[in-house]
């Protein structure tokens, strides 16, 4: 790295200012135990305000009052400007929320590498870079003979341990092999979760960028479509963005997730392993929890982009940024000038004074008198009919038709749900299953996936409905139950 780089890094970098900061031990300690350690996404500001205040208390109690004198809300404000916190508004709240930042997981990962480790495993790290070399030495091999050869290879191996096996001629991983291993897994388990905060964040910087492109946009809209789509494409096929398409098939196949469920219960059950870290028993629900997140914000990009198309939002987008150009305009005009003839005017006030007497007093309505003897009945046969015809889909039995499989499984898809239990309402039941909210598992949309469902009305027709791909993920505290 040059020293320019490395200079501006050191102004600019959020990271690297977070630990030039004054009270940088506060930050991290605080803002790394709520977001990091225990892996909140989202809290309200009246929450992380109260624990805040608990550990300013205790931290003023052990070193004096005049250690932190300001209140939570006071420090929280100037971290979210400092760009440690991200500051928002849920569509579904009117109060502020807050999430760490990936500055904060950069910073607190540089700090505990300083931490002296009583134990350095190097024998897993090596396996796991021979490992890489060859699938990639191997991967990218477009002779079918090669291929074939390495097959083989591999096969023999394999078939010479089984052999060893079977004569009782095996050896079994001691301690200090173990606990490298595990080690290794929990430091790739945590920076997993930072790295899907950063391409969350990287998503959001985009969706942004939209946003402003389409405030300033004076020409037609087709060419800002071609610009803003090829963005987002360009995002999805990068390689952050194929990684991460392949990191959310593998939290949504049910299969591998059984599979890593089960080798995690497994390992954490050694000896060697010891005290298990209670964030990693269950760091698979996390991983699915943060990648749903990062695939709501690019759902905010697509809703962006149907906003736009909304001719309506487009002239008032239009009309907003005129207005501003126009109050930039003077304001330039005036920075250079003689400001004292600047002179503002606002409309006039007034008091509308109403006298008592001019209310009009008050009148009695006249009463009217209700004559019901008088009511003849209908005469003929009045069809009832319909009011029985009326389409009623019960939750109740939805919701115990989800937790009937999750019983078995801890996420269900949709598809699987409606072929144990086909649909009987038609459409009307498969927008109730949509909506369902119950305390024991939670309903996740993949806007970028979608599926066709198809189903008999009473007539004996096929109908099929296009809809995001839906899961039913059995929730950590009632599995735990």
């Amino acid at each position: 790295m040059e020293y320019d780089e490395i200079d501006w890094l050191r102004r600019q970098d959020r990271a690297w200012r977070l630990l030039r900061a004054d009270h940088a031990p506060l930050v991290l300690r605080f803002l790394g135990q709520v977001f990091i350690d225990d892996n909140i996404r989202s809290i309200s500001g009246d929450q992380l305000a109260e624990r805040l205040d608990d550990t300013l208390f205790a931290l003023n109690e052990q070193y004096g009052e005049a250690t932190f004198p300001k209140n939570a809300r006071a420090y929280l404000g100037d971290w979210a400007d400092a760009g440690w916190l991200r500051r928002y508004y849920p569509p579904d709240s009117d109060e502020v929320h807050f999430d760490a930042t990936p500055a904060v997981e950069r910073a607190l990962a540089w700090v505990r590498t300083l931490q002296a480790r009583e134990f350095v495993g190097t024998e897993s790290r090596l396996n796991i870079a021979v490992d890489l070399l060859r699938q990639m030495a191997f991967g990218a091999e477009t002779d079918p003979n090669a291929r074939l050869e390495e097959l083989q290879r591999r096969r023999g191996e394999i078939d010479a341990e089984v052999a060893r096996v079977r004569a009782g001629d095996f050896t079994v991983l001691d301690d200090a092999a173990q606990r490298d291993r595990y080690q290794q897994f929990v430091a790739t388990a945590r920076s997993l979760l930072g790295d899907l905060r950063e391409v969350e964040e990287n998503f959001r910087a985009l969706d942004r960028r939209v946003r402003e492109r389409i405030a300033a946009w004076q020409g037609s809209k087709g060419e800002l479509l071609d610009e803003i789509v090829g963005g987002r494409h360009a995002i999805s096929g990068s390689d952050q963005g194929r990684s991460f398409d392949a990191f959310y098939d593998f939290l949504l196949s049910m299969r591998r997730q059984e599979e890593f469920t089960d080798l995690l219960e497994r390992v954490q059950t050694l000896d060697a392993i010891g005290q298990v870290d209670q964030r990693i028993t269950r760091v698979q629900h996390d991983w699915l929890n943060a990648a749903g997140r990062t695939q709501s914000t690019v759902r905010l990009l697509s809703e962006q982009l149907r906003r736009f198309l909304d001719d309506q939002a487009w002239l008032e987008n239009r009309r907003v940024m005129d207005v501003l150009r126009s109050i930039e305009a003077h304001a330039l005009i005036l920075r250079d000038g003689d400001t004292s003839a600047v002179k503002t005017s606002i409309d006039d006030t007034k008091v509308d004074v109403v006298l008592p007497m001019e209310r009009p007093l008050y009148r009695p309505r006249a009463g009217h008198a209700v004559d019901s003897v008088t009511a003849e009945e209908p005469t003929g046969q009045v069809d009832m009919s319909a009011l029985f015809e009326q389409v009623y889909v019960d939750p109740a039995r939805l919701i115990a038709a989800v937790r009937d499989l999750l019983r078995e499984q801890s996420q269900v898809p949709l598809r699987d749900v409606m072929s144990r239990h086909p649909l009987k309402e038609g459409l009307a039941e498969l927008v109730a299953y949509l909506s369902l909210d119950d305390g024991s598992f939670t309903v996740t949309f993949d806007e970028v996936r979608r599926e066709s469902i198809t189903w008999t009305d009473a007539a004996g027709g096929r109908r099929t409905a296009t809809a995001p791909t839906v899961m039913f993920v059995r929730d950590r505290e009632d599995s735990d139950r």
